[in-house]
């Protein structure tokens, strides 16, 4: 399989991408999906979510102070 940066991947083989998707190769193609779960019921007037490219995960925390994570009620991904 050719993935969309241009590498070759061995069929049933599977990789994480940079943008913290999870991706395999099989015979039919490639099929990918994301690796994080993303939160979608929290105080966004107060809270703002922030994406960790290293860790490929969402914490939510007080707009006003990062040090103060907020609840997250649902989570989609």
């Amino acid at each position: 399989c050719l993935d969309e940066e241009g590498k070759v991947h061995e069929f049933d083989s599977s990789w994480r991408t940079e943008d913290c998707n999870d991706c395999s190769c099989s015979k039919t193609g490639i099929g990918c999906c994301t690796s994080y779960m993303r939160p979608v019921d929290y105080d966004e007037e107060k809270c703002e979510s922030i994406f960790n490219k290293e860790t490929c995960s969402y914490k939510v925390v007080e707009k006003d102070d990062h040090s103060k994570e907020c609840p997250v009620h649902s989570w989609v991904g």
